[in-house]
């Protein structure tokens, strides 16, 4: 039987098979698709006077973010053998995550986009293959901790190489890191927020993942220096003297357009301050990422160990890490019920706008770095 292909997708909810209209319907907000900033995705602009210096503040990383977007999911995409994931491959994983944190600006662009394009055909075996995607990056983005070796096996046998797999879990690391920057600002501009029946926070990853310190292995085979490009050399290089996960460099360079801009955004950031720090950890935490957690060796080091409750337990004292704990908690959590309300401890311990657009940031960039961890290796 001759596959078949249809032009687009007239669902919000994405589905891995397509059925035929005569006439496709449009999306939701049509316009979403042209947002000019494809980071914020309008946000800058809806903002009022007030927050003007706190963006301009943050300008670098803010256009790195742009240019992560553009990399990661661009307007033209061609498949080669090594790099098989189309373009609506692409959108799809993305307009999975944004549906799993429940960002309505996410979820209205990545529709827009994604609708025009022609999915893949109607075969089982390209069915069965974004099928899989699909349940991979609900699964990353809603609970890391329950990725496993299974997981990329899976991704595999329905045709996945190396370089796939490694860009797939950039963009579902990346579109997660740009759902809390998103939430992070809309509660800085008080906007109200939008809950949703029948969506349920993160599970916190269990306590015996943390009980000892295991390495952190690679589940794919890292990029050989032989085969190396000079593009790939050269995103190697920066990366080794710049960025976090050292460790995990090599394996990233399948993709090194990612790993270049990936690097490139951790380098607008500033070096985390010790409360960052603790923020990051509580994602780590959150996620089940024992070694990123591993990276902090502060006062509630131990407790984060044993869970959130214990942590916030042995900081009942100090009422800006309580406060801070429950912030990145919130975030890391649940990004779409984060408000302004959330905001109010932290500043009234003194914490300034742009101390607390800084903590969304260094969040965010810990989830996708946790879940890069998580999908990519096992400990």
């Amino acid at each position: 039987m001759e596959p078949r292909r249809y032009s687009g997708n007239s669902h919000w909810y994405h589905e891995t098979q397509a059925s035929y209209r005569a006439e496709q319907a449009p999306p939701l907000y049509p316009e979403a698709a042209e947002a000019e900033d494809r980071f914020l995705l309008g946000l800058q602009q809806q903002g009022d006077a007030a927050l003007a210096p706190l963006f301009n503040h943050f300008c670098h990383t803010l256009q790195a973010g742009h240019a992560l977007s553009l990399r990661l999911l661009p307007v033209d995409v061609t498949p080669t053998l090594t790099h098989t994931l189309t373009l609506y491959d692409r959108l799809a994983a993305a307009l999975t995550v944004a549906q799993v944190n429940n960002i309505q600006r996410l979820c209205n662009h990545y529709a827009a986009r994604l609708n025009p394009l022609p999915g893949p055909d109607s075969s089982r075996e390209s069915n069965n293959r974004l099928t899989q995607m699909t349940q991979f990056a609900r699964q990353l983005a809603s609970q890391p901790a329950v990725i496993d070796a299974a997981a990329l096996q899976r991704l595999d046998d329905v045709g996945l190489t190396a370089p796939d797999i490694v860009a797939i879990c950039q963009i579902i690391g990346f579109v997660s890191c740009q759902a809390r920057v998103a939430a992070g600002v809309q509660a800085l501009l008080g906007l109200p927020v939008r809950w949703l029946p029948g969506l349920n926070e993160m599970i916190d990853a269990q306590a015996q993942r943390f009980a000892a310190q295991r390495a952190w292995r690679p589940r794919l085979a890292p990029l050989e220096r032989r085969y190396a490009s000079a593009q790939q050399l050269a995103a190697i290089d920066v990366a080794q003297k710049q960025c976090a996960l050292k460790e995990m460099i090599w394996l990233l360079a399948w993709d090194e357009q990612a790993l270049d801009a990936w690097c490139g955004w951790q380098m607008t950031l500033p070096p985390a301050s010790e409360t960052e720090r603790l923020a990051q950890a509580v994602a780590a935490r959150i996620n089940g990422s024992a070694p990123c957690l591993e990276g902090y060796h502060g006062p509630y080091a131990d407790a984060l160990r044993q869970g959130i409750d214990a942590a916030l337990d042995a900081s009942r004292r100090d009422p800006l890490a309580q406060a801070l704990i429950q912030f990145a908690a919130q975030l890391t959590r649940a990004p779409d019920r984060l408000s302004a309300a959330h905001l109010q401890p932290l500043l009234a311990q003194g914490v300034s706008q742009q101390q607390l657009f800084a903590l969304v940031l260094h969040v965010a960039l810990a989830g996708w770095n946790n879940r890069l961890v998580q999908a990519l290796g096992e400990h």
